[in-house]
């Protein structure tokens, strides 16, 4: 069953975009399919495993991310909104729970901009996790780039 997507402040959103040289397709697209998904995902050094990824609207995504050097973190995703090739949206079903709004707007025939909106109940939870993932939202992106490069050859 899908859910809204939260109301919040910017006390409590994590906000990473990047303007990439690709179609909006191609990104909606690296997204969207787990064959690319799953060599882009996470911070630099980390690997996925897929366990599910039922990509629509009420589908689950579960996953484990596993460390460059320790440690394996399982996910449980649930989307809650697809708009292609302009958003996905999933909220976390496992902790720390949040939702993710991810946007794609093109602005160009081969350049598309990207926001990747991490949205949390309290200002208070979203301040436990900034001061980490704001540089591996970052390190994503670049994984993301290395990955459309490979798409568009």
């Amino acid at each position: 069953m899908a859910t809204n997507i939260i109301q919040t402040t910017p006390e409590s959103e994590i906000v990473s975009s990047r303007i990439v040289n690709f179609k909006i397709e191609s990104v909606f697209e690296a997204f969207a399919n787990p064959a690319h998904l799953k060599n882009w995902w996470g911070p630099a050094g980390f690997t996925n495993t897929f366990n599910e990824f039922d990509f629509r609207v009420g589908g689950k995504w579960s996953f484990i991310m596993h460390g460059p050097e320790v440690g394996n973190y399982a996910n449980e995703c649930e989307f809650i909104k697809i708009e292609k090739p302009t958003l996905i949206a999933w909220k976390r079903l496992s902790q720390p729970l949040f939702q993710v709004l991810f946007t794609f707007e093109s602005l160009a025939e081969s350049q598309t901009k990207i926001v990747f909106k991490m949205l949390f109940e309290t200002a208070k939870e979203c301040s436990k996790l900034k001061p980490y993932v704001i540089d591996k939202n970052e390190e994503n992106f670049d994984k993301l780039e290395v990955e459309l490069e490979k798409l568009n050859d």
